[in-house]
């Protein structure tokens, strides 16, 4: 079948205005938000309605042997979702019902295409909460969180994307529909395979519906804030915090250099003194008297490990200003120039360690580089700064881009904690899991997919 062909059939199938081929939209869909990642130009661009419609796009392609990209909101931060030439990039953004919300069994099921935040705000009606929360959620997309596992502030206390999934609905790559999972809260029968297609980044499958499991309304949340004189004494505080077994529905943590540009974007002054080198935002959704104790225990270990400043507040507003600091942090280095985030996950012990690491980079290499993360899990976002019309500062940041992830490894960390492989870390996946790990990769997906119909080139390679 020929290109042309395909494209007619597909048009007869979805519709034509389901079918998208003028170069100047298609354009808007051939790559995510990670400026690194390699992108080339689809066939066309192909929005389905329906879970048929899915099926009946993945059996034509497979007939004219055209690979398929599957898509969300294109919010993602590793190339994941870029066309490559000549495939049909597949937006799951149509298929966007809440099909179902049990409040009895705390569970919904929920197609890609719904946005984080509306299915969050729609659960909460029925006073339930769905966790996973990237910092994206206003506009990114089940169907994406689940193809790439995603994280968030949240997840210190209640885990990744996977660790809210029950159960998924998978087109695979001969168009037949795979039923994965339970709606009970056990479950042991055959593979775990809904967590095998989470995270999978589009390689295995299109992911059509999930089946999550919901968690009661948190209260709302009381606020701690600490500044320290050294990122030693703030990493020295994280250990603590584990080691006494405190689990805070968040722990974030910023260096001095993501604090001064969120000061300068807020035009406030955070309270940390000009001498901050790291400041922890803490919160207990546990409500009442337990919050109020966690914090306590929070602010001593801080205190404890020499904080120089330690407050807490339960003031909703007061909590949601402080906290504002850590996610406008992307935004506020804007203004020196583009970012390129990193994504490393790293023991915990070793926060401390990956951000003097990327303090040293930041000399070697003469870039900014600004450091936020989710200290309660380990999962550090180094965020470095560069000119995008300037060709030699955009190779050394992707030179630090490089030198971070190798720091990562060498704490005994892993290359992504919540961002995915993509198309810009595939030879770093391959040296974190090892040729035998490479070779179960590559059969799973040889016994899934086995004419690489699905992001070819994605995550690894097949050769």
């Amino acid at each position: 079948m020929s290109n042309e062909a395909l494209v007619t059939r597909l048009r007869d199938l979805l519709g034509k205005g389901a079918v998208l081929t003028d170069s100047d939209v298609t354009a808007s869909y051939a790559r995510d938000m990670m400026p690194l990642a390699p992108s080339g130009t689809p066939l066309a661009v192909v929005l389905p309605s329906d879970v048929e419609q899915v099926q009946a796009v993945v059996k034509a392609c497979a007939e004219a042997k055209v690979p398929i990209v599957p898509r969300g909101a294109g919010s993602g931060l590793s190339g994941a979702a870029n066309a490559i030439d000549g495939c049909v990039t597949l937006s799951l953004t149509k298929l966007n019902e809440i099909v179902e919300i049990d409040p009895g069994n705390r569970l919904a099921v929920v197609q890609p295409g719904v946005v984080n935040l509306d299915f969050r705000n729609a659960v909460e009606k029925h006073g339930l909460f769905y966790p996973p929360d990237p910092s994206s959620y206003d506009w990114c997309t089940i169907g994406g969180n689940l193809s790439t596992n995603a994280g968030g502030l949240c997840c210190v206390k209640y885990g990744v994307t996977t660790d809210s999934v029950l159960g998924l609905e998978v087109v695979l790559a001969d168009g037949s529909l795979l039923k994965t999972g339970r709606r009970t809260v056990k479950g042991v029968a055959g593979y775990d395979l809904a967590r095998l297609f989470v995270g999978s980044e589009g390689t295995l499958g299109v992911i059509t519906q999930a089946t999550v499991q919901l968690k009661p309304l948190p209260q709302a949340p009381a606020t701690l804030v600490a500044g320290f004189s050294t990122t030693e004494a703030a990493g020295e505080a994280v250990a603590r915090v584990v080691r006494e077994g405190l689990v805070p529905s968040l722990l974030e943590i910023m260096d001095a250099s993501s604090i001064k540009a969120s000061e300068a974007y807020l035009k406030t002054d955070l309270g940390a003194g000009s001498d901050c080198q790291a400041l922890l935002l803490g919160q207990s959704d546990a409500g009442g008297e337990v919050a109020r104790r966690e914090l306590a225990a929070l602010e001593r270990i801080c205190v404890d490990c020499g904080a120089d400043l330690a407050y807490t507040t339960e003031d909703l507003e007061e909590g949601r200003m402080l906290l504002q600091a850590r996610r406008v942090v992307l935004t506020a280095l804007e203004t020196y120039g583009l970012w390129l985030t990193d994504d490393v996950c790293v023991p915990r012990t070793r926060i401390a360690e990956l951000i003097r690491g990327c303090e040293k980079i930041s000399a070697e290499v003469g870039l900014r580089i600004a450091v936020v993360g989710h200290a309660g899990d380990g999962n550090m976002h180094p965020t470095i700064v560069y000119q995008p019309d300037d060709p030699d500062e955009f190779e050394r940041a992707q030179r630090a881009f490089d030198e971070i992830l190798e720091v990562g490894l060498s704490l005994g960390g892993t290359v992504t904690g919540e961002h995915g492989v993509g198309k810009i870390k595939r030879e770093w996946l391959a040296r974190e899991i090892g040729p035998v790990g490479l070779r179960v990769h590559q059969q799973i997906k040889r016994a899934l997919d086995p004419e690489n119909l699905f992001n070819p080139g994605s995550m690894f390679s097949m050769t």
